[in-house]
């Protein structure tokens, strides 16, 4: 982790953080749709990739605003969370059950992202960074959209499905 003294130096540094994650992210998911039997989980899937590009132009955006080069830093956690959904891919052999798995993996990014992004609301108040706010703000609504679409389609189907 390069130097952090202030504030600001951890924004940027969280900020680099979900940058990579979510860039991982968008990575990850056509293999995920490829994966998926549901014909809804796949849209799920889909739908997210496509606001997933719209995250990544947001955070461009406050990369600019910062001042600061648009450059991920590894984020251990999401490296792993990716990793434990590609073991769930490679290991499963029934499909209702891979796609039980792989939404629950969907779901723990959709947590850490929650996590992420509301700290840096928080953050981006305190440093009077309005506009990384309503970015941020925008990108959290999503991410607990999907959140809910992701519970909603494991209780009503995909589960059941693997039972």
């Amino acid at each position: 982790m390069a130097a952090v003294k202030t504030m600001q130096d951890l924004f940027v540094h969280t900020l680099k953080d979900i940058y990579y994650a979510e860039k991982l992210i968008y990575r990850s998911l056509p293999k995920m749709m490829k994966q998926a039997s549901s014909p809804e989980l796949k849209q799920a899937f889909e739908k997210h990739r496509q606001e997933t590009e719209g995250q990544i132009e947001r955070l461009e955006q406050i990369f600019e605003e910062c001042e600061v080069a648009a450059r991920g830093v590894r984020c251990e956690a999401m490296d792993g969370i990716i990793a434990e959904a590609k073991e769930t891919m490679d290991e499963i052999e029934d499909d209702q059950v891979r796609d039980a798995g792989m939404l629950a993996a969907a779901q723990t990014v959709e947590h850490y992202e929650i996590s992420r992004y509301g700290t840096m609301i928080a953050w981006a108040n305190q440093l009077g960074m309005k506009n990384a706010v309503k970015l941020l703000q925008q990108t959290l609504d999503e991410e607990k959209k999907t959140d809910k679409l992701l519970s909603d389609l494991a209780l009503k189907q995909v589960n059941q499905e693997a039972e």
